[in-house]
């Protein structure tokens, strides 16, 4: 059965001195079993956070990698950098890193594969825009980033992917997939991954819905047979708000 993730995405947010007292609030409230509990704090603080939350089940993310290991790329982060601050999961493609910085399902797929390679999980995100919603072409966007973004993967490194329905119409702006439109693509990329590789891989990797989750909807969201947590932006940068999240999906775990 796949585990329920809660990853917070703290965007570009917080002090390090803020970062710490979410990080240790979040740390000392958060379940021990039935989720799987990750932040995303910025680069800078990804350090002082590894210390802070290395006792606890809560588990660091970036919110961006580069596909190399080293060279000249300014600015960027390679994977063995981030594995070695005890980092595990690393978040690619969100779509502010497409439309403000120009990253493309090429780059996302070289990125997937290098945090592979190093033994880190990718959280790819994919979506379609309201357009593209509205136009009757959201299965055919949403394929064409998955199928990108998992090129030249085996079964194997796949099932370690974990994949984020982002429709970029509900980020950030208090608009929400219903849980039945969130479930019909959730339910349909099932469908392209075991066209892509075998049932079994299809029904292990993970994939979760983002867009305004907040405690009010998880539960919801939750109870769609194919979405199994969230990227949760603005909720997860309060300590309650946050664990509120990580209780529900407890209690849904629980219920079976």
């Amino acid at each position: 059965m796949r585990t329920t993730i809660v990853a917070g995405n703290w965007k570009m947010n917080l002090t390090q001195a803020d970062a710490l007292t979410l990080g240790r609030a979040i740390a000392e409230g958060a379940p021990t079993r039935g989720v799987t509990a990750i932040v995303a704090p910025v680069a800078l603080h990804i350090s002082a956070l590894s210390e802070a939350l290395a006792s606890s089940p809560v588990l660091l993310a970036s919110q961006n990698a580069h596909w190399a290991e080293s060279g000249a790329y300014t600015g960027e982060l390679a994977a063995p950098m981030l594995r070695e601050l005890g980092v595990r999961y690393a978040i690619l493609g969100h779509s502010e890193r497409r439309q403000y910085f120009g990253e493309d399902d090429e780059g996302v797929n070289r990125k997937t594969r290098a945090l592979l390679a190093q033994g880190l999980h990718p959280i790819v995100c994919f979506g379609e825009s309201l357009e593209e919603r509205e136009g009757g072409r959201t299965r055919d966007k949403v394929e064409f980033q998955v199928r990108a973004a998992l090129s030249g993967l085996s079964a194997d490194e796949a099932r370690r992917v974990i994949l984020a329905y982002e429709p970029i119409w509900a980020i950030g702006t208090g608009k929400t997939a219903s849980p039945q439109q969130a479930q019909e693509v959730h339910a349909f990329l099932r469908e392209v991954l075991e066209d892509r590789f075998d049932r079994e891989s299809a029904q292990a990797i993970p994939i979760l819905y983002g867009g305004s989750v907040k405690p009010s909807n998880f539960a919801e969201l939750l109870s769609q047979p194919d979405i199994d947590g969230g990227l949760v932006g603005g909720a997860s940068l309060k300590a309650e708000s946050y664990l509120e999240l990580c209780q529900i999906a407890v209690q849904q775990a629980a219920a079976g």
